[in-house]
């Protein structure tokens, strides 16, 4: 039996060491917390790495408590007991940010991973699996990278369809080099425009954007026009402040309450999902700040 398959059906069997009882009894803490979201209208997630060292099932309790919907960015060993707690998953994994399909040296890597991702993602009942462009390399012109990257996606096409599963194709920031999470220099899919494009050429409802509100307004701004103009093509939302990809505070220039308004006018019903990196000392009470302020209602 191979990896993957063992894994989805130690995902499909749920956890051994973490049984329904258990969940419940150690939940009463966090039931006890005042809950943060209280409209709903935006259905929060947040990226379990940002919140390194925390415990995966001490975040995934105080989601729960405090009204957010859904994790992702955790291992997939956890999802059976974030599941049983209540909560979902609102993106599976793949092949990562550097290794993409932009080289085709890395086409067998990313289609393997892709399409253990839509296999995972339909098993549990989980729309979306996340896709990058990879970082440029030398000798390979803008031209021939889009060609490489379309061609890679079209050729797990059939399989995302026929499994109901969407790729969402993330546009990252090359500007911030400061930090190797808050930007990433030499990304081949830079920009969302750009982004979009190779989208509409892969022409397939099971392709589409991961809009990250922090990475856009870093190199194209415009966040709310552009929410608009690709209204269609957006399946998944992050967050984070900028500058610096900290808490959506009043420290950093995005209007998050506007943005979330706006993202609602599209008459989007997906996961918005939190990957900011906290700086406050208490990462829990940053988290409950963004679910509060993004806890809006249309007038």
């Amino acid at each position: 039996m191979n990896t993957s398959t063992t894994r989805r059906r130690f995902l499909l069997q749920g956890s051994g060491s973490l049984s329904a009882a258990a969940l419940v009894s150690t939940t009463g803490a966090a039931g006890d917390e005042a809950t943060v979201v209280r409209h709903g209208q935006i259905r929060q997630s947040v990226m379990g790495w940002c919140f390194n060292p925390l415990p995966v099932m001490d975040l995934a309790r105080h989601c729960r408590a405090i009204g957010l919907v859904a994790m992702e960015g955790i291992g997939a060993s956890h999802y059976p007991a974030i599941r049983e707690l209540g909560l979902e998953i609102s993106l599976v994994g793949s092949h990562g940010f550097a290794k993409g399909p932009v080289s085709r040296a890395n086409h067998e890597h990313c289609r393997q991973r892709l399409s253990e991702g839509i296999e995972l993602a339909a098993e549990l009942g989980v729309k979306n699996v996340i896709t990058f462009t990879g970082m440029s390399e030398e000798g390979i012109t803008p031209e021939q990278g889009a060609k490489n990257c379309v061609e890679l996606w079209k050729s797990v096409m059939n399989q995302a369809e026929r499994k109901k599963v969407r790729l969402c194709l993330e546009h990252l920031n090359s500007r911030d080099d400061s930090h190797p999470m808050k930007g990433h220099p030499g990304y081949f899919g830079d920009d969302v425009d750009f982004c979009v494009e190779l989208i509409e050429k892969v022409g397939s409802p099971s392709m589409k954007l991961l809009f990250d509100v922090y990475h856009v307004q870093v190199m194209n701004g415009d966040v709310i026009r552009r929410i608009q103009k690709y209204r269609d093509h957006i399946a998944h939302y992050h967050t984070a402040g900028n500058p610096g990809r900290c808490e959506l505070d009043e420290n950093q220039e995005i209007n998050y309450p506007a943005v979330m308004r706006a993202i609602l006018g599209t008459g989007y019903t997906g996961y918005v999902a939190h990957e900011f990196i906290p700086t406050w000392d208490d990462k829990l009470k940053a988290l409950d700040q963004a679910a509060k302020l993004c806890d809006v209602v249309l007038p």
